[in-house]
């Protein structure tokens, strides 16, 4: 039964926890996906952001968002991208990482399987 995260904040933290919470299920074989709703589509970006905290990470042998991006790909998971919240912070496919689609919330019911806000 396919896993699906509701990323629903902008923050880092919030998107390393949707992000390994997804890649946790893609190791037990599930498939999953990470959604990112409205605003929260900036965490799929492809550029660093101010939260990424690389170095602290990096200190305590931990990936930031980026290489979880990378980990969450390589995996399977899929990463989708709210339509609305695209339009809202005027970002496109383009600016997000290689990979990401867009979608909506009727596709995510469509699909079934779980749901989990984060």
């Amino acid at each position: 039964m396919r896993l699906t995260v509701i990323l629903i904040a902008t923050d880092g933290a919030r998107a390393r926890a949707a992000l390994s919470l997804a890649l946790a299920a893609a190791a037990l074989g599930e498939p999953a996906c990470v959604y990112a709703h409205e605003a929260a589509v900036t965490c799929f970006a492809a550029a660093p952001r101010a939260d990424d905290d690389g170095a602290a990470l990096a200190a305590a042998g931990l990936p930031d968002r980026r290489a979880l991006l990378a980990m969450a790909q390589d995996a399977g998971v899929a990463l989708i991208a709210c339509q609305t919240g695209l339009a809202l912070t005027g970002l496109g496919l383009p600016d997000l990482v290689a990979g990401v689609e867009a979608g909506g919330m009727v596709s995510l019911l469509q699909a079934g399987g779980r749901l989990v806000c984060v």
